[in-house]
């Protein structure tokens, strides 16, 4: 059975463009849109270099319980024009019904301009395990213990 993650446009959104979609069959993210307010369509909207920005997708999604959906960057636009997410991967939470939007940063050092249509980043859907806390008096041990950043080789 195939997972279904419902989705509805926003009134102002332009249906002809497509809904999130996978590219290849061996793809794990499924391509996300810009769907720019018509008054931004003709000219698109410019990120400056080190700006952020919250772009419009045009749709809502009801992600199952049990399930989330991550936005992530798409490699073509990070290498090539240092176009990214400041919260990689973003989450959206199943029980979130609000705009889908996607936070975009520009760490090139040229504008870059997101044109109605553009593929902006991806969506993967995963499973959720939500765990329970538990404050005990000791951790078990470990070869690596307490080593953080950097403390299994080189960074």
């Amino acid at each position: 059975m195939t997972l279904v993650v419902k989705v509805v446009w926003e009134d102002w959104a332009d249906r002809s463009l497509p809904l999130p979609g996978y590219e290849t069959a061996g793809a794990a993210g499924a391509d996300i849109r810009a769907n720019l307010m018509p008054e931004d369509r003709q000219v698109g909207l410019t990120l400056e270099p080190m700006r952020r920005a919250v772009i419009p997708t045009g749709i809502r999604v009801e992600i199952p319980v049990g399930y989330e959906m991550q936005i992530r960057p798409r490699s073509g636009l990070a290498v090539t024009f240092g176009i990214t997410l400041p919260n990689t991967p973003g989450t959206i939470d199943s029980d979130y019904r609000g705009p889908l939007g996607v936070a975009l940063v520009n760490l090139g050092t040229e504008p870059y301009t997101i044109q109605h249509g553009d593929r902006i980043a991806q969506a993967v859907v995963a499973p959720v395990v939500q765990a329970g806390f538990q404050v005990v008096d000791i951790l078990g041990e470990t070869d690596r213990g307490a080593g953080g950043f950097g403390s299994t080789g080189k960074a």
